[in-house]
């Protein structure tokens, strides 16, 4: 057994997980998720690769993993081993503790090593283990036509005929390289391992182990006397061709024992107290299968005495779960080799089910007749529970215990291929919570998972009982609808989903609302493959929440222009947030109403992508905020501001307080003041340079957390505004829990001046609150005299719109707005 066990998570890409293979020399690497084995991925899966697609070595691992991963018990034997190779058609093993806990990895190349000499003596020459005419393949073959011809024949190895470089071997090993290193286009006369170590089929089998250990190889081409390659052999054939011999030795052990009981009582005692002791059950029957002995361990796992199971058959043990062909097919094997194995299930005395290994042999005496039968068998009812708990896992949500994403996928494709033959519709719906963070964030996490296990049991009873409810992840579920003949009959079903999750919910004593959000894709209308309309359902979903939130949208094909521009947009900024190429900063001038100078000034990111042109703000910031790249390029934006006033103040200049625009994202970075006071005094900034803005939205749920962190930064001489005071949902006692300095009214509500009663009475009231609190209060875009008039009347401190100065360049403010200061 291997220690140590090379592992990786399910998002590795093949080729990061091959190279590793590669350095640890191992042939598989186990997929873990949190501990949990999820797959295996061995070089034997390297052939099931497409090697004409170059992307296919960046898969992630999850995508092409073998699954449930076969386990063996530290205990069993190397012989079970095996055995068990042979039964489950499989090259590794995952060896585990009584708990289920990995322990390592066992390979068919282990088994063959650690067997002893025995195999080898008893198979004695080469030509009784090896391949026979094994496959050849032209050296200019390319790669993915070498494994699917690997594939077909079953072949671990192949011999490559090139007539410049000579013989070669192309292994499973091979392609594992090329994924790890993935070159580009390969011919298998470029890949294989030269030279071809070769064997005479007429040397002892001893001596091709020798050579097979010495040269670090897994496998030798077979000579004739001629020379020509008429075989392969490796120690995968060694363990076949010993598997004969492991049911030939227990039959052997069986009979002896039988021998060495009528022949000594000595031995008959040992031979009890070794299957008194046995943990397996052991069950002794004349040739009619009436019952003579069975052990402790029959009895600790049945139920049954030896008193009340002597004289009877082993259908006492009938569980009915099987049927007469079963039972007549078992002793029909029986009778022709002698021997049956295989997993049945029993019942106990208690009446509980069990499942059991069970091995049957038949012994014989002297003359050959069958004298007894002996069963041994293993309960494996929880290792066949464990491994279905797992699987369960695999495919399930742990939380609804709804299909997963893998499970989900199995199930579209599965209905478009159904779909496609009855030339019928299928939809797919994306459904995504509005506002599920804010019931994590106030209420916690355990009732977050609450809220979701009830909404997944409202919407199950509002879809029809053939489609499908599948949960994503968070607050993300797809429902799968097949057989849709009309599209109305997919918008009635969105309609009552968003009815269903828009209803109260009661939790911890708390009526809640959250609504969602929920995005149509139709097959085939909007794609043909499950990917596809996935992506497109939840592309719907983005656009109903665009939209007001708590509707649905269907997909349509402007849609996915869209995508395709976001997504090279997105490349764009992440080029950009890495470099800096590209971004400047545009000030706005705040301008004191009464005497007309400049108070302050807010710092706005400007973008010139040089493949997309200039890019508008409105477009670049929300798609930061979405893709996390507003934290690298506001720390370039706070870098660039700093800059820019030292440079100014060296000039003899003196600029006004400058403020920053602070997503919720930035402002709740746990080293942001810590990121401040670095940049106050790698700048030799004076207290109260750099100001900050925040929207409402950052502060009103967890504004006791802001407080702290709000009152750092007035320590350094910040100044803290809240930009678009009365758009979100204002809670005005924050305004006076919260060091903030400056209100920021809403262009919209100055827009209305004069024309809505509304707009009036909320400046009024936010302008007076102000007052009475001590704030100032700055009005954001006032566009005309008129409005400019008309502030007059309210207690507004600061202007700040294009009347009186629009966002200009550096060079261009200090030229209109900075002056020297007084000597």
């Amino acid at each position: 057994m291997r220690t140590g066990l090379l592992s990786c998570g399910p998002d590795t890409p093949l080729c990061d997980a091959a190279a590793r293979m590669g350095r640890r020399r191992c042939g598989a690497i186990l997929v873990v998720e949190e501990g949990r084995p999820l797959g295996i991925w061995t070089e034997h899966d390297s052939l099931a690769l497409d090697f004409d697609d170059p992307a296919a070595a960046r898969r992630p691992i999850a995508e092409a993993m073998s699954r449930p991963v076969a386990m063996i018990d530290r205990q069993a034997s190397v012989g079970e081993a095996a055995m068990r190779f042979a039964a489950l058609g499989c090259r590794h093993l995952l060896v585990v503790d009584g708990q289920g806990g990995s322990l390592g990895m066992v390979s068919q190349s282990d088994v063959a090593l650690n067997q002893g000499l025995e195999p080898y003596l008893r198979l004695r020459e080469v030509r009784a283990a090896m391949q026979r005419s094994p496959l050849l393949l032209p050296g200019a073959l390319g790669l993915a036509e070498a494994a699917r011809r690997m594939r077909g024949a079953g072949a671990d190895a192949a011999v490559v005929e090139d007539d410049t470089k000579g013989l070669g071997i192309l292994t499973e090993r091979d392609l594992v390289r090329f994924v790890a290193h993935h070159p580009g286009a390969a011919s298998v006369g470029e890949l294989a391992s030269r030279p071809l170590l070769t064997i005479g089929a007429d040397e002892p089998l001893i001596r091709a182990r020798e050579v097979l250990v010495s040269q670090g190889v897994r496998h030798l081409a077979v000579t004739d006397e001629a020379g020509t390659v008429t075989g392969l052999l490796g120690f995968r054939d060694i363990l076949a061709g010993a598997e004969h011999g492991y049911l030939r030795d227990l039959r052997e052990a069986l009979e002896a024992r039988d021998q060495a009981l009528a022949q000594s009582r000595e031995s008959l005692q040992l031979a009890e107290r070794v299957i008194d002791a046995s943990l397996e059950g052991i069950i002794i029957t004349d040739p009619q299968t009436r019952i003579e002995f069975v052990n402790p361990a029959f009895t600790h796992m049945t139920g049954y005495g030896l008193e009340e199971v002597v004289g009877h058959t082993p259908a006492l043990l009938s569980s009915g779960r099987h049927d007469a062909a079963f039972y007549r097919d078992m002793w029909q094997t029986l009778q022709e080799s002698g021997f049956w194995r295989g997993e049945i299930w029993n019942r106990r005395k208690s009446g509980e089910l069990y499942l059991e290994l069970l091995t049957i042999s038949a012994i014989h005496d002297d003359q050959g007749e069958v004298s007894h039968y002996a069963a041994l068998f293993t309960d494996i009812t929880h290792i066949r529970e464990n491994e279905e708990r797992v699987r369960h896992l695999a495919y399930y949500d742990p939380l609804t215990g709804l299909p997963n994403r893998r499970l989900l996928d199995d199930r579209l494709a599965l209905a478009i291929r159904h779909a496609h033959r009855q030339e019928r519709r299928l939809a797919v719906l994306f459904l995504d919570l509005d506002h599920f963070k804010q019931v994590n964030d106030s209420l916690g996490h355990a009732l977050g998972d609450e809220l979701l296990v009830k909404l997944t049991e409202r919407l199950v009873h509002h879809l029809r009982e053939d489609d499908t409810l599948a949960r994503l992840g968070g607050d993300e579920f797809i429902a799968l609808l097949p057989e849709v003949v009309e599209i109305d009959e997919v918008t009635r079903v969105a309609r009552r989903l968003i009815d269903a999750a828009s209803a109260t919910f009661d939790l911890g004593g708390r009526r809640i609302r959250v609504g969602c959000s929920l995005g149509i894709s139709v097959y085939p209308d909007d794609g043909d493959e499950p990917e596809v309309l996935v992506q497109r359902a939840d592309a719907a979903m983005y656009r109903a929440k665009e939209e007001g939130r708590n509707t649905y949208r269907l997909y349509r094909a402007d849609m996915h222009a869209r995508d395709h521009r976001d997504l090279a947009l997105e490349t764009a900024l992440r080029n950009t947030a890495e470099t800096g190429e590209g971004l400047a900063v545009h000030y706005q001038p705040l301008i004191d109403r009464d005497s007309g100078e400049v108070r302050g000034a807010e710092a706005l990111l400007r973008w010139t992508s040089p493949e997309l042109g200039v890019v508008s703000p409105g477009d670049f910031i929300p798609l930061a905020e979405r893709s996390g790249l507003i934290l690298p390029l506001g720390r370039r934006l706070m870098t660039l501001v700093a800059g820019q006033l030292r440079a100014w103040r060296k000039a003899g200049l003196a600029p006004p307080p400058v403020a920053i625009n602070l997503s919720a994202r930035q402002f709740w970075q746990q080293d942001l003041v810590d990121e401040v006071r670095r940049l106050y005094a790698d700048f030799d900034l004076p207290p109260g340079q750099i100001g900050f803005e925040l929207t409402e939205s950052t502060l009103i749920d967890r504004h006791q957390r802001a407080a702290a962190t709000l009152e750092a930064l007035r320590e350094l001489g910040c100044y803290i505004a809240i930009d678009d005071f009365g758009t979100g949902y204002s809670s005005l006692s924050y305004l006076q829990e919260l060091p903030v300095t400056t209100i920021k009214i809403d262009r919209s509500f100055i827009r209305g001046l004069g024309q809505s009663r509304g707009s009036v009475a909320i400046l009024a009231a936010v302008t007076g609150l102000a007052r009475e609190l001590g704030l100032r209060v700055v009005a954001e875009g006032v566009e005309t005299e008129v409005q400019l008039e008309a502030l007059k009347a309210y207690h507004v401190s600061l202007i700040q719109g294009f009347l009186t100065g629009r966002p200009v360049a550096a060079d261009t403010f200090r030229e209109c707005y900075l002056v020297r200061p007084p000597r």
